[in-house]
């Protein structure tokens, strides 16, 4: 039996599709990232790097995307995740797997990980501006010279497409949501994370029971007699974006 660590809105769905897809045996195990789960020491003890995806095996344990999506694929060739039999396609498989992991998710992270690269504030704000012009040239680039059409590799379905598919799901995280009091306190999504200033306020994070979705948008409870005004920011979207708002 497999099991998945893994955490909403992370890279870890694309490993979780792939096990789905391959009809293998496996457990899941969500982390908290909220609460820092992934740097806990007990989670630390079974994975030194403290991310996600995580990997348990009958052999060890694997870390990295690109390495759980091949090991899946070649476990369960029947599934035909992969074109196995072909060296040359493998490697090409790879090779755009290697782009998502060492590319474009490093461009997504200066949104929010800028501490990893830099310690000045001007220079986590000067990364975070970046990434709607980066992560627009890698998905650029991605739809004009790497996908064959209508799949990743051409007209089978592989590992690649699920890896493709969570990445993109950040796109529509590059926007801000969040309500503000007359006291200028705030709660919402803003920059990258959940962020409740409002005294009385509560958030409520979706969960879907849907494996390709993994999340749901929060549920934002208000106080009653508290004036407040909602703010929609979209200027750091990398691409179009369709969202609704209720307010009830």
């Amino acid at each position: 039996m497999l099991k998945l660590y893994t955490a909403p809105g992370t890279c870890a769905l694309a490993t979780h599709i792939a096990l789905a897809e391959a009809g293998a045996p496996y457990t899941v195990e969500r982390l908290d990232f909220k609460n820092n789960q992934q740097n806990s020491p007990e989670y630390l003890k079974i994975n030194p790097k403290g991310r996600v995806p995580r990997l348990v095996t009958e052999h060890g344990v694997l870390t990295e995307t690109p390495a759980m999506l091949a090991y899946v694929a070649q476990t369960y060739p029947q599934a035909k995740l992969a074109p196995l039999d072909d060296a040359f396609a493998f490697a090409r498989l790879q090779s755009f797997n290697s782009y998502l992991c060492s590319t474009v998710h490093v461009c997504h992270a200066h949104k929010m990980r800028g501490a990893r690269w830099a310690t000045q504030e001007s220079s986590f704000a000067d990364m975070k501006s970046m990434v709607p012009k980066t992560m627009g040239a890698c998905f650029n680039l991605i739809e004009r010279d790497m996908l064959k059409g209508p799949w990743v590799m051409g007209e089978g379905y592989t590992v690649g497409d699920a890896y493709l598919y969570a990445l993109t799901l950040w796109l529509d995280g590059d926007g801000v949501m969040y309500i503000t009091d007359e006291q200028g306190h705030r709660v919402g999504f803003i920059d990258g994370k959940m962020v409740n200033e409002i005294p009385g306020a509560m958030v409520q994070l979706g969960r879907s029971g849907d494996l390709w979705s993994d999340s749901e948008p929060p549920t934002i409870y208000i106080p009653t007699g508290i004036a407040f005004t909602v703010s929609l920011d979209g200027t750091g979207l990398s691409t179009m974006s369709t969202s609704s708002v209720t307010m009830i």
